[in-house]
């Protein structure tokens, strides 16, 4: 089933959809509401987010070059799997330069950031502490490089970092922190600066 949090649905699964959209993201992030994966769950709910290019920025490779999805998976029996009724995955697709593609630790980096975001020691699968509350977390990921031969647009070689990850939400309230923490992911695999720093000769 499809869902959009309408009166219809669970008291919960609303509560849920609600709290993701109290979320605070910086501006040069766009999400939006995307159709979520069918028979997951008996109520999904999802929201992409791309990483905007500045209408200055010159270097078109630029657009789309960082984005992802976070779902909202709601089973009012529960799952054994997620150890709870409320479960979160996110994706996360991004273009690295080939430096840090050829970091054999940027896995363990790609990692930490998520686990940072959300609070959550490194090696550890809970925190029960801050803003953000997770059971259960766990993922991949994976870095690739690709070469494009003959007419095909791009540049020659493309280097890209995929996040894959989920984890259980104890509660249908604050879901907009777990929001928050996916696009400050996004942002780091975008190698955007921090909130309230200024890139040198971009002011």
């Amino acid at each position: 089933m499809t869902s959009s949090g309408a009166p219809t649905e669970p008291a919960d699964f609303r509560t849920a959809v609600e709290s993701l959209h109290s979320a605070r993201i910086r501006r040069d992030i766009e999400v939006g509401p995307i159709r979520p994966p069918q028979r997951l769950a008996p109520y999904s709910y999802a929201v992409g987010a791309e990483v905007r290019r500045a209408d200055d920025d010159p270097d078109d490779d630029l657009q789309g070059s960082a984005f992802g999805r976070l779902i909202l998976l709601y089973d009012p029996d529960g799952q054994d799997a997620w150890n709870g009724t409320m479960r979160l995955v996110a994706y996360i697709q991004a273009e690295v330069e080939a430096a840090l593609a050829a970091d054999p630790l940027l896995p363990e980096v790609a990692w930490s950031w998520l686990a940072d975001a959300l609070g959550v020691p490194v090696g550890e699968t809970a925190n029960d502490e801050g803003p953000v509350h997770v059971t259960a977390l766990g993922g991949t990921v994976t870095s690739t490089s690709s070469v494009r031969y003959g007419d095909i647009a791009g540049p020659p070689r493309a280097h890209q970092l995929e996040l894959r990850a989920s984890w259980t939400a104890p509660s249908a309230e604050g879901l907009g922190a777990h929001l928050e923490a996916f696009c400050e992911v996004l942002s780091a695999a975008a190698g955007l600066p921090p909130v309230g720093v200024t890139e040198l000769g971009s002011a």
